[in-house]
């Protein structure tokens, strides 16, 4: 009795097993393929499924949600010869699980790759400038480079977006010294712009005051011309009224020299008026 217990015992746990084997509840959110005999044989969607024990078997668990896929940094050389680092992030979703299992290896990794090269590529046929500014740019090129081929993997791209593009380090070195640079050339340019601005204008106000000095000067000499034309006309063949003249020119002099600091001897003739008479005979002579 012993041994028909045992054995009792051993196809009821056989039976449970089996049971358990055949009953599979797949999780919302996934879908598992199953494979009979090696080969495939169908897909458990969410909620309580029936397989065979022992001649069916899940082979993968497939999410249905949406997947996010990092893709790494990167260096890309771009059409000028400059390396830039650039770096994504994938929205994917499985829309066929029959070829994302059966048509590619590992479609994470595949279509990480394919995103890598196809982002080299577009960044590659861009220079700088234009590639560090047209991200909306690249990511529309860029999903439309791997939607094809991720259909054929039974995926659907729902979104790539440009986390981040900015130069390498030696780059930002390079770019830095190239604003350093022209801004000092631009201050350079200002600064003789502003010397060339006030030589020209300390030229110009030199010209001005010389002009005016020499307006000045004929101004004068056509002033005094005309004292001498008229006291030539109001003296006339009299001596008398140019001696008077005379005498009062000479004695205004004596006595701003006399008023000179630097004056420390006086000579004054003793006969003024003989000296006055001596000073007209020369005139008229």
């Amino acid at each position: 009795m012993g041994e028909g217990f045992i054995v009792v015992l051993a196809l009821l746990a056989f039976a449970v097993i089996t049971l358990l084997k055949g009953v599979r509840i797949v999780p919302q959110g996934m879908e598992w393929i199953v494979e009979r005999l090696g080969k495939y044989h169908g897909t458990l969607h969410p909620g309580l499924n029936i397989i065979i024990p022992y001649l069916d078997q899940v082979a993968y668990k497939l999410v249905t949600k949406d997947i996010i896929l990092d893709v790494q940094e990167q260096e890309v050389i771009t059409k000028d010869n400059a390396v830039i680092l650039i770096n994504a992030i994938a929205f994917i979703k499985i829309t066929d699980p029959i070829k994302a299992v059966y048509g590619v290896t590992d479609f994470s990794e595949a279509i990480r790759n394919m995103i890598m090269t196809t982002l080299r590529s577009i960044a590659g046929d861009m220079q700088l400038d234009e590639a560090l500014t047209s991200r909306d740019r690249i990511k529309a090129k860029l999903r439309e480079a791997i939607a094809d081929e991720a259909i054929d993997w039974g995926l659907t791209v729902k979104s790539v977006e440009i986390q981040d593009i900015k130069p390498s380090m030696s780059m930002q070195k390079a770019m830095e010294m190239q604003a350093s640079a022209e801004r000092e050339r631009k201050a350079m340019i200002t600064r003789s712009e502003g010397e060339k601005q006030s030589m020209i204008l300390q030229a110009e106000a030199r010209l001005e005051a010389a002009q005016r000095d020499a307006k000045a000067q004929v101004t004068l000499a056509e002033a005094s011309a005309e004292s001498i034309r008229r006291v030539t006309a109001a003296i006339g063949d009299q001596d008398g009224p140019m001696r008077y003249l005379l005498g009062e020119k000479y004695v205004t002099a004596m006595t701003k020299l006399a008023e000179s600091n630097n004056a420390k001897t006086i000579l004054i003739p003793g006969d003024l008026q003989e000296a006055l008479r001596s000073v007209l005979g020369r005139v008229k002579a």
